[in-house]
């Protein structure tokens, strides 16, 4: 069994709550820390939800200590870098021995791995491409039943549901030894096709546009374009713009779950 045993996840959306009841089915120890602000939270029974104000890095330390956490998993949106820095910021006051960044997406640097090196706590990072889950939002098909994209939409993409990710993030943290989840990255791919694919698929036109508009609009619009020059594939190595191999091959860490099946595109969506 994984050294830890004891586990705090900041942030209760689109991620955060399934990686709870992850947790909790596997008999660990689970706070929810969510915003002043936030609205109320269904959570499994034994899991407290301690409202704190993220960017107090002393408050969080606090619950942090009091829960005597060992594993802080952030989930909050990568757009609240400065959040992220006084959670990680907090985890060093109260002496964690791991904390996992929100990055569940595409390959990065590392948006806090400085931080945390700096801080002196280990990490653990998964890529997991695009969310299976949000495709017809983030092409438009849940509003006018086409897929619209921006670029040729012709490079390959790894698309993972968030019950897989999830689930595998729950597992190999309290399965995995300690030292092989410190300062490791998980490439995880649920279904690999190209945004052109997803007409097929859904039955739909696809349409290239030069920028999507709408709800969210640019941030789909940045998405896609971003998702168009490569990286949408987990196994994408920005430095030398191609598919690595091994370890850092798209989907490599799924051999971690075995038995597991992983969603498919058609799956998810009854296609």
């Amino acid at each position: 069994m994984s050294a830890y045993n004891s586990f705090a996840v900041v942030g209760g959306g689109t991620i955060g709550l399934p990686i709870i009841n992850a947790l909790v089915a596997r008999n660990v120890s689970v706070v929810l820390l969510s915003r002043p602000d936030a609205s109320a939270k269904t959570v499994p029974s034994g899991v407290q939800v301690v409202k704190v104000d993220y960017t107090d890095a002393a408050a969080v330390a606090a619950v942090f200590k009091a829960h005597n956490v060992e594993v802080v998993l952030s989930t909050i949106t990568t757009t609240a870098a400065a959040a992220q820095k006084s959670l990680v910021e907090a985890a060093r006051l109260a002496a964690v021995k791991l904390f996992v960044p929100s990055e569940y997406g595409m390959p990065t640097e590392g948006q806090a791995e400085g931080d945390l090196k700096a801080a002196g706590i280990p990490s653990t990072r998964f890529y997991v491409g695009i969310f299976t889950d949000i495709i017809p939002w983030l092409v438009g098909h849940s509003e006018h039943g086409k897929i619209r994209i921006v670029g040729k939409g012709e490079v390959p993409v790894s698309f993972t549901a968030a019950a897989d990710i999830a689930g595998f993030v729950a597992h190999v943290l309290t399965t995995l030894p300690r030292s092989e989840l410190e300062n490791r990255v998980f490439r995880l791919e649920g279904d690999r096709a190209s945004m052109n694919d997803l007409g097929v698929l859904f039955k739909a036109p696809v349409e290239h546009v030069d920028h999507i508009t709408g709800e969210a609009g640019d941030l789909k619009t940045h998405l896609l374009a971003v998702v168009d020059t490569g990286p949408g594939s987990t196994g994408w190595d920005e430095a030398t713009k191609a598919e690595g191999s091994g370890i850092k091959a798209a989907g490599s860490a799924n051999a971690l779950w075995p038995g597991h099946q992983w969603k498919t595109i058609k799956e998810l969506h009854n296609l």
